[in-house]
C-alpha cells in the first residue's frame, strides 16, 4: 500500500500541490487526471522520488520513504516510466530488457515480456534504440523494461504523450491487460477518457488539491456536467 500524507510542494513561490492525502492499495489500476497545471505530474514524480515534497510524509509498505533516493525506492520496488522513452544510441532492445531486468536474462525470457506489450519478438529483439522507432513502439518497449523489473508499484505518467491515434490504439490494448504484464500497483497520469474508463478508480486534482476520487464511470460523468455548465453560463 502507498500513503500520501499531507504532501505539500511550491515551486517559485506557487502551490503545486496542497495538503493531498491518498491512500492506495495493492493490486490496483488507479488513473489519476486532471486539468493541466493541477499537479498530476508533480505527484507522480514525488511518489519516485524525483522530487521531494516541502511537507508530508510518502508511505510504502508501512515504511517512511519520504527520503529515500530514486535508486532505493527502485530497489524496494516503485516503478517511473516517462512522457518520453529514453533512447540509447547502440544499445539493442535486448540490451535494454536485459539492464532493465538486472539479472542474466535470456532471450526467450526477453520475447516473452516483449510478446506482452504486443510486439513481434522477432522483429524488435535485436533492433538498436534509436529514431527508427515510433513513438509508440518505444513506448511499448519501454513498458516491456518496466514489467521485467517486477515492481510493486508502478507510475506511467501520460502515456499517450507523443503518439499518433493508431499507436494510441494499440497502447488502449496494453493497458487493458496491465494485470497480466506489470505486477501489483499501476498508476497512469492520463487526460484520456479511454484510459480512465479502464482503472479501477479515478483521481482527479484540480489546482494542487484532491477533487474527486471514484469510479469511471462517476468522474467522468461528472466532469461533463461541469462543462456544460460552464459552456451555458457562457
Amino acid at each position: 500500500m502507498l500513503e500520501l500524507n499531507n504532501i505539500c510542494f511550491k515551486r517559485d513561490n506557487k502551490k503545486i500541490l496542497d495538503h493531498i492525502n491518498l491512500k492506495i492499495d495493492t493490486n490496483r489500476f488507479i488513473a489519476i487526471t486532471g486539468p493541466n497545471g493541477s499537479g498530476k505530474s508533480t505527484l507522480a514524480k514525488i511518489i519516485m522520488g524525483i522530487e521531494k515534497p516541502d511537507e508530508g510524509d510518502v508511505i510504502f509498505d508501512g515504511k517512511n520513504i519520504t527520503d529515500m533516493s530514486i535508486d532505493q525506492r527502485a530497489k524496494i520496488g516503485i516503478g517511473f516510466a516517462f512522457q518520453q522513452p529514453v533512447k540509447f544510441k547502440g544499445i539493442t532492445v535486448y540490451d535494454l530488457l536485459k539492464i532493465a531486468s538486472q539479472k542474466n536474462l535470456n532471450k526467450k525470457e526477453a520475447c516473452e515480456v516483449l510478446s506482452k506489450v504486443g510486439l513481434c519478438a522477432n522483429e524488435y529483439i535485436d533492433r538498436e534504440i534509436n529514431s527508427s522507432l515510433s513513438g509508440g513502439e518505444l513506448k511499448r518497449i519501454e513498458i516491456a523494461t518496466v514489467a521485467i523489473r517486477n515492481c510493486k508499484f508502478t507510475i506511467f505518467d501520460e502515456p499517450e504523450a507523443g503518439i499518433d491515434l493508431w499507436s494510441f490504439t494499440n497502447l488502449i490494448d496494453v493497458f487493458e491487460n496491465i494485470r497480466n504484464i506489470v505486477n501489483g500497483t499501476t498508476i497512469v497520469i492520463s487526460h484520456q477518457e479511454r484510459i480512465l474508463e479502464i482503472a479501477d478508480k479515478v483521481i482527479l486534482l484540480r489546482r494542487g488539491k484532491i477533487d474527486q476520487i471514484g469510479d469511471s464511470k462517476t468522474i467522468l460523468n461528472n466532469n461533463l456536467k461541469i462543462k456544460r455548465c460552464c459552456k451555458l453560463k457562457e
